[in-house]
């Protein structure tokens, strides 16, 4: 039996406290490529953990360092390249930084957890919302 190529990857639910004080907010990002609303992610380098390339990557396609917290649930799926992908995700708080559009990603926004939920364009990172602490969800509008 031939053993299918597996992509290594992690990412964030990456949030910050709403600028009006009341609740949370998520990070969406928009990659052309894919025409998709995501989650920050992407795979890790050769030898590098789980932890340090989420890190890694949220800088990168969002321009904001983070705060990793709590760990949510690996998502395994099937790429567009039939390859098994295996992304490892955090709840992650905004740091500081700025987005700049870049090659990977054209656009940010900030959306409530329940407006991420229906602006996200895959089932699976949905899931992810619904995984967040309670701690933040409570402190979101969507209690």
């Amino acid at each position: 039996m031939e053993e299918v190529p597996r992509v290594r990857a992690a990412g964030c639910v990456l949030w910050r406290r709403s600028p009006t004080g009341e609740g949370i907010e998520l990070a969406l990002v928009y990659r052309p490529k894919w025409a998709d609303w995501s989650l920050p992610k992407g795979k890790l380098k050769r030898g590098e953990d789980a932890r340090t390339g989420a890190v890694r990557e949220v800088l990168e396609e969002t321009g904001m360092a983070c705060t990793l917290g709590a760990a949510l649930p690996t998502a395994r799926y099937v790429d567009a390249r039939g390859r098994l992908k295996e992304v490892r995700y955090w709840a992650a708080r905004v740091a500081g930084g700025e987005f700049v559009p870049n090659r990977e990603v054209s656009r940010l926004i900030w959306l409530t957890p329940g407006d991420a939920r229906n602006k996200l364009t895959h089932a699976r990172d949905r899931k992810l919302i619904a995984a967040l602490p309670a701690t933040l969800l409570e402190a979101s509008d969507e209690s």
